[in-house]
């Protein structure tokens, strides 16, 4: 694939919609895409698409190269239609665009640049559908049907630098009780003054384990619902909490530690989301220090956090423009992921072969 062939094929996938749950114009485009450039082992599960390079050996290893196809909805202060892929001052504007069509593209045009070609591990493209909204027909029902993976680069925009990890997500509502009565006599318990000394003790709480990467986790209360009219004790207060997890505890942990903090009820809406950390002596890391990437830790959730393996996020375009209204991706852009995901496979191959 040319630099130009990956704009055709990424204005095509914008002007198809795509949002979650209903890719399946995109998930069409891609695999016929992919069937037309030769590779005969295309697998379509929903609106997923993968494929396996041609000179597959069991003893190696297995890398996933991973990005998505699905997309937000289209925010009302869009200026130009989302679905028409108009190059305008060397920028592509789309619905898709930068998040995370760009990194589709160029990771489609290395998988199919080594094709057939014997690499030190083995490769797997897999695009996946409901990235957005970590829907059960997404990566979590592709994952289990590819067998075992060692390793993964998650496409995602972050400006080509390295993301070593990403915090988790538990989203917790809680319920307070008292005993409903009269405000003028001061009778009953107040279940919203329960609620607020358990987010006192939210606020107040200092964890004994940090994640040397992604530091300590945050608690936020975000929501609070209490109370029928001026005169009546409230009998119950209902509060949410959200907690941006580390890899210092898990997501059960995270859970039954915030139980244990407080004497509301909290009932998680998931424990799904989990924070991802990789290490900086892995062959992933390296390679991409020895091509001059910058790392750090991304403030956005992905696929990588259904991923129990290491894995890195890398991607074209800039998170900024994410979910965005006139989402766009620069086509020099376009250009540089693809020849930096073709040279990074490429020293990543030397870096497992040296033994690094």
């Amino acid at each position: 694939m040319t630099d130009n062939d990956c704009i055709e094929l990424l204005k095509r996938l914008v002007a198809c919609p795509s949002t979650s749950r209903n890719e399946d114009g995109t998930a069409d485009i891609i695999e016929d895409f992919l069937c037309s450039q030769g590779v005969d082992n295309v697998v379509r599960l929903h609106s997923n698409v993968y494929a396996r390079s041609a000179v597959w050996n069991d003893a190696l290893p297995v890398l996933l190269l991973n990005s998505h196809h699905d997309t937000v909805k289209p925010s009302a202060s869009w200026t130009r239609d989302p679905f028409s892929p108009d190059i305008v001052d060397g920028r592509l504007y789309g619905l898709g665009s930068n998040d995370a069509g760009a990194s589709v593209v160029c990771l489609i045009a290395a998988f199919l640049h080594y094709y057939r070609i014997a690499l030190p591990f083995n490769i797997i493209l897999a695009i996946s559908a409901e990235e957005e909204v970590t829907g059960e027909h997404g990566i979590r029902a592709l994952l289990p049907q590819l067998g075992r993976i060692d390793m993964a680069v998650v496409g995602e925009p972050t400006m080509l630098q390295a993301a070593l990890g990403e915090r988790g997500l538990v989203v917790l509502d809680c319920v307070s009780h008292g005993k409903r009565g009269h405000a003028a006599r001061a009778e009953g318990v107040n279940a919203l003054y329960k609620a607020l000394d358990d987010i006192n003790t939210l606020r107040k709480y200092r964890q004994q384990r940090i994640s040397q990467l992604l530091g300590p986790m945050s608690i936020t209360t975000t929501q609070i619902q209490a109370g029928t009219q001026h005169n009546i004790i409230p009998d119950e207060c209902r509060w949410v909490v959200d907690v941006r997890t580390t890899d210092a505890y898990t997501n059960e942990e995270t859970v039954e530690l915030i139980r244990s903090l407080i004497s509301s009820e909290a009932t998680p809406r998931s424990t799904r989301i989990r924070a991802s950390a990789i290490s900086s002596d892995h062959p992933l890391v390296k390679a991409a220090v020895a091509m001059g990437a910058p790392t750090m830790v991304s403030p956005a959730t992905s696929d990588m956090s259904q991923m129990q393996f290491p894995s890195l996020k890398i991607g074209v375009g800039d998170s900024a423009r994410s979910h965005s209204a006139d989402e766009f991706i620069c086509l020099d852009e376009i250009s540089q992921g693809r020849q930096f995901y073709i040279n990074y496979i490429n020293t990543l191959a030397q870096t497992i072969a040296a033994g690094e």
